[in-house]
């Protein structure tokens, strides 16, 4: 699919098929989520642009590539997106944190908002958007027209999971903002789950129902 990269590396992989088994505990699935976090950070960031600035070693000056432009932004849709966050701040600590609070109604699927704040000049910076299922793709929809009202035009999604229907449905808003994931399962059940897919990423992380 255009757009839309799956991250293929052995250990995502393998991290991922520890997270889908049924027994796993609440503790192990949120430790998984958090590793797996950074290393789709270091996918989604592989093509920062760089500049060279002069410094001091300890042997001699040279140049060196440090990352250039202003630092990014990680939006996290509430409340499962929040177990990437410490992954990838891990990896990109001075990186600034957008909120973006919505719910899915359960009888019409449709993401409700109920809470946004994101850093002031969030328009003058690369935003990835968090979510660790692309099921309707209902919330991610709703989260980047949240963020394109505030004026952001450089986006990209990192999901753990996506469905296809998920993915077409988000490309047929948002053709322009890629897409990186562990994987695509095969497609969604009659409630809107991803099939074989992980169960409720948010009950699983924070052990509700």
């Amino acid at each position: 699919m255009r757009q839309v990269h799956v991250v293929d590396h052995p250990l995502v992989q393998h991290k991922l098929t520890l997270m889908r088994e049924t027994e796993r505990s609440t503790q192990g699935f949120r430790r998984l989520l958090n590793e797996i976090g950074m290393l789709l950070a270091y996918e989604v960031t592989r093509d920062l642009p760089l500049e060279e600035h002069e410094i001091q070693t300890p042997v001699a000056p040279m140049r060196a590539p440090k990352l250039a432009g202003k630092k990014l932004v990680f939006a996290p849709i509430l409340r499962a997106g929040m177990g990437f966050v410490d992954g990838m701040l891990e990896l990109v600590p001075s990186a600034r944190i957008a909120h973006i609070g919505l719910y899915r109604d359960p009888k019409t699927l449709q993401a409700v908002e109920y809470y946004f704040k994101a850093p002031p000049d969030v328009a003058e910076r690369l935003v990835i958007v968090l979510d660790p299922m692309l099921a309707t793709a209902n919330s991610a929809v709703a989260a980047v027209d949240r963020l394109k009202e505030r004026g952001c035009r450089e986006l990209r999604l990192v999901c753990l999971l996506a469905a296809p229907e998920g993915v077409e449905r988000f490309h047929g808003v948002h053709p322009e903002v890629p897409i990186w994931t562990a994987a695509i399962d095969e497609r969604l059940d009659s409630h809107g789950y991803i099939v074989p897919g992980l169960g409720d990423a948010g009950d699983r992380m924070f052990g509700t129902r």
